[in-house]
């Protein structure tokens, strides 16, 4: 009678099918907060007011001979493989994508597992060309992404690391790129730069200010360098006297030479 009252229950996008648009899997989890079966706890969360705890699941339902069992890789029943990858502690089934359980992160990540590193101080993995090559910030991964508000440590999309060592993910980076160039947290470019630096230095070289302007002085913050200048006001762009970037803000007000008053 329990198998019965649980066909009845939800079976999300999964019924019917392999798996679901997330995970490729032979097997439905049986959601302990509720007692239904989906696919995975992408689709229970999409369907219910709740979130499914993925690492309280203990039961799965073979989607072949329909047998309720204990979470495992390989039916007891009909000997359908639930998933090439199969994670004990995530209960993550899913075909063979070079997944690795990060025991720091706490969760599955697809690898292979030699070509990341756990950051302990940024308490995440990163790819190896990044170990000793990036900016740490202390639990950078479990703060949210600052474009869209949603999750970055346990979102399946890639995150972004940028220079300044704040994370996006990828999607939310390549949508910034549509807009702008820097950091949306910290205002740091994100990208190098420096050939359009270079291509304003002639803009600005072309394009002289007025003559009340010509001697107007304007003090600057580099976000880039966090560089503090005194430099010459004009429309186009103000340049970083120290690390002769345009990615800077005014800090105060104008002033003209007093013997041009």
């Amino acid at each position: 009678m329990a198998a019965l009252a649980l066909e009845d229950g939800a079976r999300g996008q999964a019924q019917g099918r392999r798996g679901c648009e997330h995970y490729d899997r032979g097997c439905l989890l049986k959601a302990p907060c509720c007692d239904k079966l989906y696919s995975c706890r992408l689709c229970h969360d999409n369907n219910e007011d709740h979130l499914l705890d993925r690492f309280k699941v203990k039961e799965v339902q073979c989607i072949n001979c329909e047998k309720i069992q204990r979470a495992q890789q390989t039916c007891e029943e009909c000997s359908t493989l639930f998933g090439e990858y199969y994670c004990s502690m995530c209960h993550l089934f899913d075909k063979d994508k070079k997944q690795y359980h990060c025991e720091n992160c706490g969760i599955c990540r697809i690898g292979p597992k030699e070509d990341f590193f756990h950051c302990l101080k940024c308490n995440l993995c990163l790819t190896v060309n990044l170990q000793g090559k990036h900016k740490c910030i202390e639990n950078v991964s479990r703060q949210n992404c600052p474009i869209c508000l949603e999750d970055i440590h346990t979102s399946r999309i890639v995150a972004r690391v940028l220079p300044c060592g704040h994370l996006l993910h990828r999607t939310c980076y390549e949508e910034m790129l549509k807009e702008g160039y820097r950091c949306p947290l910290c205002m740091r470019s994100a990208l190098d730069m420096t050939s359009y630096w270079r291509h304003l230095d002639d803009e600005v070289a072309q394009t002289p200010m007025p003559s009340e302007y010509q001697n107007m002085t304007v003090d600057i913050l580099c976000h880039d360098c966090n560089g503090k200048s005194t430099v010459q006001f004009h429309i186009l762009g103000m340049k970083c006297n120290i690390c002769e970037f345009y990615n800077t803000a005014q800090s105060g007000g104008c002033r003209i030479s007093v013997d041009q008053q």
